[in-house]
């Protein structure tokens, strides 16, 4: 089940029963099953704050990723600064429903198991959020 919080914002997320068919989606077509994920909406300086007492990183962020997985169930929290999607958004001329989206599976993805260190690791994630946004569109 997924569920959406605003911690710090004031933030309307439309179309969230599209949104967690979507979701559903995405664990699926990775072979892993929707858990409990928790998105929350915030500020920068909220996740700024999370970022510094929970992962000792003292920077901005658009989403943090707590992972709470077991077996092939995804849960765990996605943190996400609606300032940064915003501001993203802006950054890589794209609307901002689109970035919040790709931010979303950004998270889902992590909780899957896909990492964003290398090079590499940064392209194979790029294409997996890009593969899931076109897939979006025709659910």
């Amino acid at each position: 089940m997924v569920r959406y919080f605003c911690e710090d914002i004031k933030f309307s997320f439309k179309d969230k029963l599209a949104n967690n068919r979507w979701l559903k989606t995405v664990a699926g077509s990775e072979m892993k099953k929707l858990g409990d994920v928790n998105i929350i909406f915030c500020s920068d300086n909220y996740i700024l704050d999370v970022n510094i007492r929970f992962l000792q990183h003292d920077y901005f962020t658009d989403i943090i990723t707590f992972d709470y997985c077991e077996g092939r169930t995804l849960s765990g929290d996605l943190f996400i600064s609606v300032d940064s999607v915003r501001e993203n958004a802006v950054e890589f001329g794209t609307e901002f429903d689109e970035e919040l989206h790709r931010v979303i599976v950004h998270g889902l993805l992590h909780l899957i198991g896909y990492d964003d260190h290398t090079e590499e690791d940064q392209k194979t994630m790029r294409a997996k959020e890009n593969y899931y946004l076109s897939m979006r569109a025709s659910i």
